[in-house]
């Protein structure tokens, strides 16, 4: 099990990966913020969906999800139409100037790390992609599960039980 200062280097390196999200967001059309990419990605990777699940996907709430629909819909982006099993319901899809407006927006991703990592072997980025996913898998979907605290010692029982304490990152 790695040191406890690595742990706490890790924590370091993930505020600091604020960095690396602006600039990507810096790369994005004007007229398609980050919330609106982020709409127009979920619906390219998980098809058409309810906005009760891409609120779910966005982890954000139903009214922020609301605004970014919207925002996407006006431009073309997606249609929104009756959803047969409940016609008080929508499904969101892409359209196809969506879906160009996607392809767009994943080729300067692409291009935008492509540069930043070119002195990266295929091996590191893959060894990167592995291990972010093996550290997403580990945490499990955040958005749906709520975070339990670790087990700890009770100094009155020998047996674990769950102590709730308050937490500041490093």
């Amino acid at each position: 099990m790695a040191e406890r200062a690595q742990y706490e280097e890790l924590m370091r390196q993930f505020s600091a990966f604020g960095a690396v999200r602006r600039e990507l967001g810096r790369i994005l059309p004007s007229d398609c913020p980050s919330g609106s990419a982020a709409v127009l990605t979920l619906l390219g990777r998980h098809g058409a969906m309810r906005m009760s699940r891409l609120a779910e996907l966005l982890a954000v709430d139903m009214s922020v999800t609301s605004r970014h629909v919207a925002h996407v819909a006006d431009r073309g982006w997606i249609e929104r139409s009756a959803d047969p099993t409940d016609k008080r319901s929508r499904i969101l899809r892409l359209t196809p100037g969506g879906q160009v407006r996607l392809d767009e927006l994943s080729r300067r991703t692409a291009q935008l790390l492509a540069d930043r990592l070119s002195d990266w072997s295929d091996e590191e980025v893959g060894q990167l992609i592995r291990l972010m996913g093996r550290l997403r898998d580990d945490f499990g979907d955040c958005r749906t599960h709520p975070a339990q605290p670790p087990p700890v010692e009770s100094p009155h029982s020998p047996h674990l039980e769950l102590e709730h304490t308050t937490r500041t990152p490093a």
